[in-house]
């Protein structure tokens, strides 16, 4: 099976790349190539480049984790976040006959009832997410697509600005005091999780609108307390803090996250812990 990946180079897309058959053929995209690595050029906005990739390629699936995902950024520069986020997504559904599996987010809820199943009121409050659940609705016209929303992805890829993880890490190794809010809810998800979710709904066929998460729901401020444990740091750094401190630009979701059952009942697995997901990355980190 050959496999093309929009958005590659992110944290989600590494952690893909692991996941792969032997079998198949993955061709790694993104519209900037990080030095060293190996992979296509490709705006999805660009309509001849993309035309041109895939006649050249053929793949038989694209997952689509190309996105702006600066959700600020999105709120004050809304056209930019349409093209890429809404506009990219028709681009790929007008160009591509096959199967698309789209990754979203649970910003397309208002975050009043979280954790949110699939069946759950969509009510997008920010920019950020009314682009992406435009994006959804382009994808899931045709039967075959994938849906797959997500919330707080967490790795420890080191030049990954997105990071959390990172961002709580290097503060406190640095002796850094850090403000954290306290009344924003999710289930934060290790990118191996749901690459790991993603190749299963692959292998299996999966079609439609699913949600996964792994299993802890909490604050982002016990998050970082629980990374602070596992790399043996000082936790007494992390200030906790409303989100309305922050003025930030776009209206977060406060009681966001998603309940993941429909897919584990399907897929017969079990979402992991945050602390057993740290420790993995701590043993990845060492070896």
């Amino acid at each position: 099976m050959k496999i093309l990946i929009t958005g590659a180079y992110g944290q989600l897309g590494y952690s893909l790349s692991k996941f792969r058959s032997t079998k198949d053929k993955v061709y790694r995209t993104g519209v900037k190539i990080p030095l060293g690595e190996k992979g296509l050029r490709l705006n999805i906005i660009d309509n001849i480049m993309l035309k041109d990739i895939i006649l050249s390629l053929s793949p038989d699936i694209i997952i689509n984790l190309a996105a702006i995902t600066n959700v600020d950024f999105c709120e004050s520069n809304p056209k930019i976040a349409k093209e890429i986020n809404t506009n990219g997504v028709q681009n790929l559904v007008d160009v591509f006959p096959g199967k698309i599996i789209h990754l979203s987010t649970d910003y397309v809820f208002d975050g009043l009832n979280g954790p949110y199943k699939e069946e759950d009121q969509i009510n997008p409050i920010s920019v950020y997410g009314k682009t992406k659940y435009d994006a959804e609705k382009i994808v899931l016209e045709k039967e075959n697509n994938l849906v797959l929303r997500a919330n707080v992805l967490y790795d420890s890829l080191k030049y990954n600005n997105a990071s959390f993880l990172n961002w709580v890490v290097n503060n406190l190794k640095n002796k850094n005091s850090i403000k954290v809010v306290d009344d924003q809810y999710n289930n934060p998800t290790w990118t191996e999780s749901i690459a790991k979710v993603l190749m299963l709904c692959l292998n299996n066929n999966i079609s439609g609108l699913y949600h996964w998460g792994d299993e802890d729901y909490l604050s982002r401020y016990d998050f970082a307390i629980k990374i602070a444990k596992a790399y043996g740091l000082e936790s007494s750094l992390i200030k906790k803090i409303p989100t309305s401190e922050l003025n930030q630009l776009a209206p977060r979701p406060l009681n966001g996250g998603l309940d993941q059952n429909k897919l584990k009942n399907i897929l017969k697995i079990i979402p992991p812990k945050i602390n057993d997901c740290l420790n993995a990355i701590l043993i990845k980190e060492a070896e």
